[in-house]
């Protein structure tokens, strides 16, 4: 395809919806608008790289791609730290090709003292995951196990998830904030969640990372997101191509994209996917 490009799609409050339909958890809940579901199809059935790109786990994020119905390349998780290659002799038809791991001892050991009643999660390089207390239902996938604290210090950690229900939003920010994590990427959710992944992995790494294997040019390059886990990835995206926040995004996920549509309940996507590609999609 002469004019392919690469579509860079985060997940929740993007493609997905607030609301719930699927199997029963989180891996499959949320809603997709059934035009949003065609015009996706639309383009990846055209030749254009569409590459979801999330901070989920792999476990919650391949059953969204399976209600896309779409059997795309590549798929980005867990904010950058795995890739995933189509395989058919994977699991679920996926292999990890790239994964980013890190010992994440200093930021946990820094962290705790200040959030003492948090709730910490560690994704290893293989996709396990261990707890110290839970966290929001179906965040985990089946491979888990409920651990003590100093067991998360030492082990190799594509991702480290920080939930604390007892903050407010502001007052997680801020605490984070004066911690000064340093030698890890992090972004703070919109609810008091904290994901921390390895120095300078982000979704924007791993999809620079495609582009170049893709050998796409720049320009070529659109992506939509409303978290603050997705600004490296509406800047990377912007420099040259499209990057479009969503409309009920924060002002500094705003201010990192080139456009803004409406909300993911308004169909905000789906506009934007009909402004970039009228010629498949119509304007």
């Amino acid at each position: 395809m002469q004019d392919r490009h690469i579509i860079a799609l985060d997940l929740d409050g993007t493609v997905l919806r607030h609301g719930f339909e699927g199997a029963g958890d989180h891996a499959a809940g949320g809603i997709i608008d059934p035009e949003l579901a065609e015009a996706i199809r639309t383009l990846h059935e055209s030749g254009h790289e569409v590459i979801v790109s999330t901070g989920r786990s792999v476990d919650a994020t391949l059953p969204i791609v399976e209600r896309l119905g779409i059997r795309p390349e590549w798929v980005v998780t867990a904010n950058g730290a795995v890739t995933l290659k189509r395989d058919p002799f994977g699991t679920h038809g996926y292999r990890r090709e790239y994964v980013e791991a890190f010992n994440p001892a200093d930021a946990l050991l820094k962290i705790r003292p200040q959030l003492t009643t948090a709730h910490f999660s560690v994704e290893l390089a293989d996709g396990a995951f261990l707890y110290t207390k839970a966290i929001p239902a179906g965040t985990l996938p089946s491979n888990q196990r409920q651990v003590a604290f100093e067991d998360l210090l030492g082990v190799q950690a594509a991702r480290v998830i920080v939930f604390s229900p007892d903050y407010r939003v502001e007052e997680f920010l801020t605490a984070i904030e004066s911690l000064g994590l340093t030698h890890v990427s992090y972004a703070v959710g919109t609810t008091s969640w904290l994901d921390i992944a390895p120095d300078g992995v982000t979704k924007a790494s791993a999809l620079e990372v495609l582009r170049a294997k893709l050998d796409i040019h720049p320009s070529n390059v659109f992506a939509a997101g409303d978290g603050r886990n997705d600004i490296e990835m509406l800047e990377w995206a912007g420099r040259v191509g499209v990057s479009v926040a969503m409309g009920q995004a924060v002002p500094e996920v705003k201010a990192a994209a080139t456009d803004v549509t409406a909300s993911a309940e308004d169909g905000g996507l789906l506009l934007a996917l009909r402004k970039r590609f009228p010629e498949l999609l119509g304007a």
